[in-house]
């Protein structure tokens, strides 16, 4: 290995796209091969930026990392060098440099309203995002960040890069104080943030386009807002677009109109609702009181397929309702089984002595009060099996749920 650092041509123009270098190393890892080169256009990963992407020799480079001052371009290959081409993926340096720069004006603006700092920075392949030194935020907060933001941008402000050494460095009004030691890179937008940072910028902030705060939510004891910038916020208001010309369309009101109209429909479907779980109630029942005096004995089964838990929840609170009954009843809810079991107050069952048993057939948890179980299981197809086991269990322990009912009671619901 050798001691050569890589020249980062990056620094000093982010514009390059094609270079030529001189391969000083070449190490082999796993199924790849990183080369060390005496120069570079490729960004590494670092300081919450991804890694360029791009081509050496046409050889596809798959990730960019950096170990002190060497830069590794890892290929699937080694490739014969001395000399090799190189060149980036413009499109992904671009839009990595919108949403860059787009974090530090965001992230000042927020140190400038309400002193709150910028802890950590990501930047995905959709979104990027910060975290911000707040315990709450509003969208009155959100909108006047956004618009003191836009308004950096829209003044298209230079952006200036340059070292400072140790000495000096006291007289940049750092954001953040720098991690590293020695000269320090600051990137500058003009009289407005100054930051600590090796990655790549445009040149002025018009080139960012537009900052557009997406969501935001709370993170320990601080709010992360993820954000768009650039190609980024144009994709993002072109989705926008599209889902609410749908909206017009589908509930044929103005686009004012939308949120007015999503209320009101909201209000329907909840009447709607509330009076057919009333009537789903009462069938219910009536359906208990079916069940109740046709069954030849005091314990009813019954396998639903089509039934919510709550349903079948429902139904066995109403079975026992109809007298001295114990009940099991389940339902198939995608490739889960979910199974009641409830028993008359006057059986005196304690049903949690059912609990193992019901839990070990249908590889499920659950558990509930000595008159009403509710589980949960993995075994959709055990329950035949569950019904023989319960029923065994009563034989030896409580026959009189077993036993024949005689004539068929005149059961009245109560």
């Amino acid at each position: 290995m050798t001691n050569d650092s890589t020249i980062r041509i990056y620094y000093d123009d982010p514009y390059q796209i094609e270079f030529t270098a001189r391969i000083i190393d070449q190490v082999k890892q796993g199924d790849n091969w990183g080369l060390v080169l005496d120069r570079t256009c490729f960004y590494p990963e670092s300081g919450g930026q991804p890694a360029d992407k791009g081509w050496l020799d046409g050889v596809q480079v798959i990730y960019v990392s950096e170990e002190k001052d060497k830069i590794f371009h890892w290929v699937t290959q080694p490739l014969p060098g001395p000399q090799v081409k190189g060149k980036i993926d413009w499109s992904r340096r671009f839009d990595h440099m919108q949403q860059h720069a787009g974090q530090h004006v965001l992230s000042q603006s927020f140190y400038e309203l309400y002193q709150a700092e910028t802890l950590s920075f990501h930047l995905g392949e959709q979104t990027a995002s910060v975290e911000i030194d707040l315990s709450q935020a509003s969208y009155e907060l959100v909108q006047r960040v956004e618009e003191r933001a836009n308004q950096i941008i829209f003044e298209n402000r230079e952006i200036k890069t340059y070292f400072v050494s140790p000495s000096n460095l006291h007289q940049i009004p750092l954001r953040k104080p720098p991690k590293k030691t020695g000269d320090i890179r600051v990137v500058e937008v003009d009289k407005f943030d100054y930051s600590a940072c090796g990655g790549t910028h445009p040149r002025r902030t018009g080139e960012i386009g537009l900052i557009k705060i997406t969501r935001w939510e709370k993170i320990r004891q601080n709010i992360r807002f993820e954000f768009v910038c650039g190609r980024r916020a144009l994709a993002d208001y072109q989705r926008k677009t599209m889902v609410t010309r749908e909206l017009v369309s589908l509930l044929n009101v103005h686009q004012e109109e939308i949120k007015e109209s999503v209320q009101k429909t909201l209000a329907q479907v909840k009447q709607i609702r509330k009076k057919l779980n009333k009537a789903k109630e009462e069938l219910s029942r009536y359906q208990a009181q079916e069940m109740a005096s046709q069954a030849q004995t005091f314990f009813i089964t019954e396998y639903y397929q089509d039934k919510t838990p709550e349903e079948v929840k429902f139904l066995a609170r109403q079975i026992i309702r109809c007298g001295p009954y114990a009940t099991l009843l389940a339902t198939r809810v995608g490739g889960m089984i979910h199974v009641v079991m409830a028993v008359a107050d006057e059986l005196e069952i304690n049903l949690r002595e059912f609990q193992s048993l019901i839990g070990d057939i249908i590889k499920g948890k659950g558990g509930g009060s000595p008159t009403l179980l509710e589980f949960r299981g993995e075994k959709p197809d055990m329950f035949s099996q569950l019904v023989k086991e319960i029923t065994q269990n009563f034989k030896k322990r409580y026959p009189n749920v077993l036993a024949e009912k005689g004539e068929k009671n005149n059961l009245t619901l109560t």
